[in-house]
């Protein structure tokens, strides 16, 4: 009898950031035990274990507003791991380890990429966030791939306004 292979779900979601150069939105994703700062829907998140910046880091991530809104006692949590951090490229990747979301062999790259006009020359740069993933849990493609697009350009107006009050 064949065995069943898992369906995968793949999939990307870019956020632009109009001005802003890839050197000035790095700093803001390269801290990966800090982003509940630029991540709307994480409350806290903090390092279980390893060297920050370095593959093998854990970090802890919950969040009350992912629950259920009637009862905020409903936490969600996941520990992820850090796969590869390359700051030269700015890009990341990471796997979701254990959690209480539905997620299983989860993982996801980050990247910042600059963006040019037709002329070449740089008129902002782009956030990516993709992903790779057996179904999750009590969610659809869809639902999954509407949740990142949503956080990447929360993430992206999080971050540009963030750079604007810096500059003054």
């Amino acid at each position: 009898m064949a065995e069943e292979t898992q369906p995968r779900w793949e999939g990307k979601a870019t956020a632009e950031l109009k001005g802003p150069t890839p050197d000035q939105v790095w700093p803001f994703l390269v801290d990966f035990c800090n982003v509940h700062k630029v991540f709307t829907t994480v409350d806290t998140c903090y390092r279980v274990e390893g060297v920050q910046g370095q593959p093998g880091l854990i970090r802890y991530c919950a969040s009350t507003s992912l629950g259920d809104d009637s009862d905020p006692s409903k936490l969600k949590w996941a520990n992820e791991r850090l796969l590869m951090m390359d700051p030269s490229k700015k890009c990341f990747s990471y796997e979701v380890l254990d959690n209480n979301m539905g997620f299983k062999n989860y993982v996801a790259t980050f990247r910042v990429m600059p963006m040019n006009d037709e002329d070449g020359k740089m008129r902002g740069c782009m956030i990516e966030w993709s992903f790779v993933s057996n179904p999750v849990e009590g969610w659809g493609l869809q639902d999954l791939s509407s949740f990142i697009d949503f956080s990447v350009q929360s993430m992206a107006k999080k971050i540009e306004n963030a750079i604007q009050e810096a500059s003054g």
